[in-house]
């Protein structure tokens, strides 16, 4: 519940996305609070509620799993800290609570300025990386892009995502659906990245085993 921490949380404004986000100060560290929200058409009717299959089946759960495990495989995501969720007969509500990523900015905030080619570059690369492990991103935009201050990329929010076989359509997809993103904001045709990050992504996919 964002308001036990009282003064020690605050909304996190212009991350785009569906889900209420917070920043919490606690005595670990700073962290981030997401609450699980439905989007389009459903969305309008049942914010926030999930159908319970299991607790393990819980939106918060899964992604929070999900987080341990890519973080096994040595891939740039957040640390996860704590999932949860509120059952009401037949419905649920969910939470999850994440360090927060220091000194780092979305995608879509840095691409008010000039992205640095070397970043569309090494995104390229990273998308690489974790496609070749075979993660879907159900929501790959330029939201959920991190950006530090020294140039590192990390991605967030895998809500919905998983472990799949490689395979070209879904990854496509994936890289179909920042593109939209980078459209809709003009980050991408501003910079010209666009370009560069498929080339290095192209490349990534050809040596990586």
């Amino acid at each position: 519940d964002p308001q036990a921490w009282g003064d020690a949380c605050g909304a996190l404004e212009g991350r785009g996305g569906r889900g209420a986000v917070w920043h919490i100060r606690a005595p670990f560290g700073e962290a981030v609070l997401r609450h699980y929200r439905r989007g389009g058409l459903p969305g309008r009717f049942v914010q926030d509620r999930y159908l319970f299959t299991g607790d393990e089946a819980t939106r918060g759960f899964r992604e929070f799993r999900l987080l341990v495990r890519l973080r096994e495989l040595g891939l740039p995501v957040p640390q996860p800290l704590a999932a949860g969720f509120v059952r009401s007969g037949l419905f649920y509500r969910a939470d999850l609570l994440t360090a927060r990523i220091p000194e780092a900015r979305t995608l879509a905030e840095r691409g008010r300025e000039s992205v640095p080619e070397a970043t569309w570059r090494d995104l390229g690369e990273l998308l690489a990386r974790f496609h070749c492990h075979g993660v879907f991103h159900a929501d790959l935009n330029a939201h959920n892009v991190m950006i530090g201050d020294a140039g590192a990329l990390w991605l967030i929010d895998f809500d919905r995502g998983e472990l799949r076989q490689p395979a070209r359509n879904w990854q496509q997809a994936n890289l179909d659906r920042l593109h939209r993103s980078l459209e809709k904001l003009r980050i991408a045709g501003r910079d010209s990245g666009w370009p560069v990050l498929c080339e290095a992504y192209g490349a990534a996919m050809r040596i990586t085993p």
